[in-house]
């Protein structure tokens, strides 16, 4: 078998956390990405966990390094992809998954295509998103507005995804995140012909 990368979008506040979450906890072989980041953590994050938190420096010397699949700069802040435990992840036949924005998703693309089922997450509305961030509580008002912004221009991108799931209802949406996931394993692109011909004649 071999390994495949999951990319999950969507605004902040869409739900993605949660639902990749428990994605992780009930089901096999996969393996999720923690992004690097310059942004400061927020109340309950974990070091290694959430993310690793870098300064700017050592972000831009990885970029130049080339120790990034994908990286993007947004809200002011570095985001990114360390490369190395990814190619690892395939290696070993797993579902790599990314949480990342439309910028990181377009240059993971460019390097993985073959590899790659994407899937986009929003709430039912903008309204939506605007109330659920405001109730997160972690975010000032200004940066709530430049989420809801970014959001506006993040959904001009969701016909280049494989998938678009609304999540007005976590369970459902759930469910289907998890039928994605699970058709993943199922392609012919994931299948070694050979080895599956050679059992079958014997």
């Amino acid at each position: 078998m071999k390994g495949q990368i999951l990319i999950v979008s969507g605004p902040s506040g869409s739900g993605k956390s949660t639902l990749l979450g428990r994605l992780l906890k009930e089901e096999n072989d996969l393996y999720f990405s923690i992004s690097s980041t310059t942004r400061a953590p927020r109340q309950g994050e974990t070091e290694g966990v959430n993310y690793y938190f870098i300064n700017k420096d050592e972000f831009k010397k990885g970029i130049d390094a080339g120790e990034f699949l994908e990286w993007a700069f947004v809200h002011g802040n570095y985001y990114g992809t360390s490369l190395k435990p990814v190619l690892n992840a395939l290696k070993d036949g797993k579902i790599a998954i990314f949480d990342i924005d439309v910028q990181g998703f377009n240059i993971a693309k460019s390097k993985f295509a073959q590899n790659i089922t994407s899937v986009f997450i929003t709430t039912a509305s903008k309204n939506e998103l605007k109330s659920r961030l405001q109730n997160r509580g972690t975010d000032s008002a200004q940066t709530i507005e430049k989420r809801l912004i970014n959001a506006v221009g993040e959904m001009e991108h969701i016909l280049e995804y494989d998938y678009f799931l609304i999540n007005d209802d976590l369970q459902n949406c759930y469910e289907n995140l998890r039928g994605i996931l699970r058709s993943m394993r199922l392609k012919t692109s994931n299948l070694d012909a050979k080895e599956i011909i050679n059992k079958w004649n014997n």
